[in-house]
């Protein structure tokens, strides 16, 4: 990533990143089911608790299918 700096009353501001520099394509398929499950169930009004980890971290080590499936009956309490 090349940052451009320029002046702005004394301060040196750095350009934004460039969308393809982030780390988004680099989340393991099953971190990312983790987190769209934390922001499915947030959503839904059921914000996880510490103690919630265990029973995340198994849903989220299951297919993409069934996740989605999951996800599509958070979605639907709305």
């Amino acid at each position: 990533m090349t940052a451009t700096a320029f002046t702005l009353d004394g301060d040196y501001l750095l350009a934004p990143p460039l969308p393809a520099d982030r780390l988004g394509a680099a989340i393991d398929p099953r971190d990312r089911r983790r987190l769209e499950l934390h922001a499915a169930l947030t959503a839904a009004g059921i914000p996880p608790r510490p103690e919630d980890r265990e029973a995340i971290e198994s849903l989220s080590a299951l297919s993409g299918s069934i996740n989605s499936t999951i996800q599509r009956w958070l979605h639907h309490t709305l």
